[in-house]
């Protein structure tokens, strides 16, 4: 036989091991102790944020959605790409046909912040292009559950900044065809010439411009991410049947 303790091989019939004196009597009464269940790894409030809003998707995609949301994301990605390497003093975003949807929601702005005064007034054509994608961001996150309308929402929400910055860049300058067909010149009625020169901070136009246009560039780059992430999990979860 040998010790259950130390391993050393010895007789049958001995009531101790020769070698390390355990008693085996008392090995053979002692139970087993019972195996300690781990606790449940608990997930941060975060980590659920993110899963049940941000992340969330079908448990069965259908493949002809899929296809369509990957389109999308393919055509947000070379657009918002031509829209990162393009410098801001090209005016390239003020040269698109989004720029054109973008400016309704601008002169509504102009409007609907009117009452909070002279100043609200003018900055709410800007403000007024910048929250109407996000009221889509948040109506694709909480009334209809849409992740991946979301992520949508928030290029559209980047595209906007970087729509608003050459504007800024042009406060001093007032060299941009406005609405009406005239330069800001010619009509005095250049909304960031007249924000910053109220602030006192016209002679930080190009800094305040390239600012808006970080902040576009990387909230583009999320919204990106967040679609890819989107889709790679729709992948998993197609439907063939």
């Amino acid at each position: 036989m040998r010790c259950p303790t130390c391993g050393w091989e010895q007789q049958d019939g001995q009531a101790e091991c020769a070698r390390c004196g355990i008693i085996f009597a008392k090995v053979h009464r002692s139970p087993r102790p019972a195996s300690v269940p781990l606790p449940p790894v608990q997930e941060s409030a975060g980590v659920r944020f993110v899963e049940e809003w941000l992340l969330a998707t079908e448990e069965s995609v259908n493949p002809f959605h899929f296809a369509g949301r990957a389109l999308v994301f393919l055509l947000l990605v070379w657009w918002g790409w031509r829209l990162i390497i393009t410098p801001l003093e090209t005016n390239y975003t003020g040269e698109s046909f989004l720029h054109l949807i973008n400016l309704p929601f601008h002169e509504a702005g102009h409007l609907l912040f009117m009452p909070f005064g002279r100043f609200m007034a003018i900055l709410g054509g800007s403000l007024g292009q910048i929250l109407m994608p996000l009221v889509c961001l948040g109506t694709f996150l909480i009334k209809t559950r849409d992740a991946f309308g979301g992520s949508v929402a928030l290029w559209w929400t980047a595209e906007n900044f970087m729509d608003v910055a050459p504007y800024i860049n042009d406060a001093r300058a007032m060299d941009l065809i406005l609405l009406g067909g005239f330069t800001g010149k010619e009509v005095d009625a250049h909304d960031w010439n007249n924000l910053l020169t109220m602030l006192g901070w016209l002679q930080y136009d190009h800094a305040l411009a390239k600012l808006a246009y970080g902040i576009g560039t990387v909230l583009m780059l999320v919204s990106l991410l967040w679609g890819a992430a989107l889709l790679r999990r729709q992948y998993r979860r197609l439907d063939w049947s």
